[in-house]
């Protein structure tokens, strides 16, 4: 009965047996390789010393602006004096990529939110006052005026 079980003779016919196993371990060094090389690619892409050399591929926008840009650099969590300074400053108001100088040191959250909201209500001020000035040309065009 333990004859007629013989391991070798299956693994051989799918492939598994003593002649084959110089192949299966030129295969397991190509994965190893290939393994290794994709690993290296994905650390060099997030960990790149040079900054401006990653794998991936940036659109055009983004590359005319990146001299506006810097990485900001988070604090560890459990360091609880420096993740308040870092909600202070306004770090976790928006991207983990923003434009250089808008966060400064001497400014907190509440002071920064507001600024951003004033911003807003600015740039809806000038898009009312130039609807309203469109609206005033044309009616003057309109009545016979040269505006221009």
């Amino acid at each position: 009965m333990a004859k007629s079980f013989d391991a070798q003779m299956y693994l051989k016919r799918v492939g598994l047996g003593k002649e084959d196993y110089h192949f299966w371990k030129q295969v397991g060094k190509a994965l190893l390789c290939t393994y290794t090389l994709f690993g290296v690619a994905w650390v060099w892409n997030e960990t790149s010393p040079l900054g401006w050399w990653t794998l991936k591929p940036r659109p055009k926008e983004e590359k005319e602006l990146a001299h506006l840009y810097e990485r900001r650099k988070f604090p560890y969590p459990g360091d609880d004096k420096a993740m308040e300074e870092f909600v202070a400053k306004g770090g976790m108001i928006g991207t983990t990529i923003g434009p250089k100088g808008i966060i400064e040191s001497d400014k907190d959250s509440y002071n920064y939110q507001k600024a951003l909201q004033d911003k807003k209500v600015d740039q809806e001020a000038f898009k009312l006052w130039t609807r309203m000035r469109n609206e005033v040309i044309s009616e003057l065009q309109e009545k016979g005026f040269d505006v221009e």
